[in-house]
């Protein structure tokens, strides 16, 4: 297949970098900053830059790794110039908007076929230079398809998907992504963003082991990004928040009164909800 690969952050230019190392596709790419696609071609983890109208038009899947709002622009820009039959699959950690409007978008032309996907992969680094091939490795794969979708289109992206080293595909809807997403991912940065800023934090030398080393990593973060997704996704992310300011403020009452009977159970709770979330089982890939 003809790749093509648009924004060379570390989702786009991993994909790039794992398309060419695991797979005989070839890979054309595109990016904001020029530069940045012709390193890539240097570093032969693409074949050629995309720069004309007819080099989209020989495209069979076309990857995006952009923002939402940029990812809905791009689309709406270059959509007249891919021909019939090409995929398009985005990498947002937002589905609902982008699937939407992009759906909306390719209706009008009937033989292109937009999917919302989501790679659970990622560093606490960003750009094409933290990308590395061995991102995905035995990594999810989520992909909200549309409902008149082929079961064709789905196993062959499934085949790509895991060529590149991912240990699953799993098929979600828009809503059920952004719910989830909204605990496992958007708030562990609130948390982390918020517990990094005690004062106590820069006297971290010495006192601090894994415990720390895990509550602050996803800190370092790239923040106009987070900030369009948070806002993307607040009608989930609120009631999430919410409920941990709750289990919060249950701790914080149990300390101010030293009731340790309370605290005991609020402890062995999150313990044995723990064991509950490590038990759970894998869910295998089952297309619509």
């Amino acid at each position: 297949m003809n790749i093509g690969i648009i924004g060379l952050g570390l989702i786009g230019g991993s994909l790039a970098k794992a398309t060419k190392r695991f797979t005989q596709h070839r890979v054309f790419v595109w990016n904001r900053t020029r530069a940045t696609a012709e390193k890539a071609v240097a570093d032969h983890a693409a074949d050629a830059i995309l720069d004309a109208p007819e080099d989209f038009a020989k495209l069979d899947l076309m990857i995006l790794g952009l923002y939402p709002e940029a990812t809905i622009e791009f689309v709406r820009s270059h959509l007249p110039e891919l021909s019939p039959g090409t995929v398009i699959v985005d990498t947002c950690g937002t589905k609902s908007k982008v699937c939407r409007e992009c759906q909306k978008l390719v209706t009008s032309h009937p033989k292109i076929t937009f999917i919302g996907g989501h790679p659970m992969a990622g560093i606490e680094q960003s750009g094409y230079d933290a990308s590395r091939a061995e991102l995905f490795a035995n990594a999810s794969m989520l992909l909200v398809p549309p409902p008149n979708i082929g079961q064709e289109k789905l196993q062959q992206l499934q085949k790509f998907f895991l060529s590149l080293g991912f240990g699953a595909v799993k098929l979600t809807t828009a809503e059920t992504h952004d719910r989830v997403i909204a605990y496992t991912s958007q708030l562990a940065h609130l948390v982390a963003s918020s517990y990094i800023k005690s004062p106590t934090a820069m006297k971290h030398p010495g006192f601090s082991a894994g415990s720390f080393r895990d509550m602050t990593r996803v800190a370092f973060l790239q923040e106009s990004m987070w900030m369009e997704l948070f806002l993307e996704n607040q009608e989930f992310l609120l009631p999430e928040l919410d409920r941990l300011l709750g289990n919060l403020q249950d701790f914080h009452n149990a300390l101010a009164t030293k009731d340790k009977d309370m605290l005991l159970h609020l402890l062995k709770d999150g313990k044995e909800r723990k064991v509950q979330v490590n038990n759970l089982p894998e869910e295998p890939y089952s297309p619509f």
